[in-house]
């Protein structure tokens, strides 16, 4: 079998709470923290709202959506602006706070794992894996962008 074809490109985005592993192609662009808009009545992890080539985007803690812990922005995060899949024209994109830059790995069958911790997957959260011996979680983006239309529409 050919490693080449099995083989995902992907990035390695750590918050607050734990190391994400989401799929290159899912990432627009990284950039750097800046305060975001605030939006009434949302709750913790809907950080506010960011402009970003002419949209305005929600900004997510994804540690306080998944239930693991307070996520604020600072010195040293970053937003990463990712692609929605719900093919939502009013909602193409939205942001991420992250520490730091993502790292971009290269993700083979050997190398990923899932993890069989015990835990509950928690919102946002559509696995936990073992990638190169290490815990991550997988986001659940269709999930992430589900709880976003509801927060927006409240």
């Amino acid at each position: 079998m050919n490693t080449a074809t099995t083989d995902v490109r992907a990035v390695l985005i750590q918050t607050e709470a734990a190391r994400l592993l989401l799929p290159n192609a899912t990432i627009s662009e990284v950039l750097s923290y800046a305060e975001p808009d605030p939006v009434e009545n949302a709750p913790d992890w809907l950080l506010g709202t960011i402009r970003w080539r002419g949209w305005i985007l929600p900004l997510v803690a994804f540690a306080q959506l998944s239930g693991q812990g307070v996520e604020q922005g600072g010195l040293g995060h970053k937003v990463i602006v990712l692609k929605a899949l719900g093919g939502q024209a009013t909602m193409p994109y939205f942001a991420l706070l992250t520490k730091g830059f993502p790292r971009l790995v290269t993700v083979s069958r050997d190398r990923l794992a899932t993890a069989d911790d015990g835990q509950a997957v928690g919102a946002g959260v559509r696995a936990h894996v073992v990638f190169n011996d290490e815990p991550a979680l997988i986001p659940d983006i269709d999930g992430i962008e589900q709880a976003l239309r509801q927060a927006l529409a409240a």
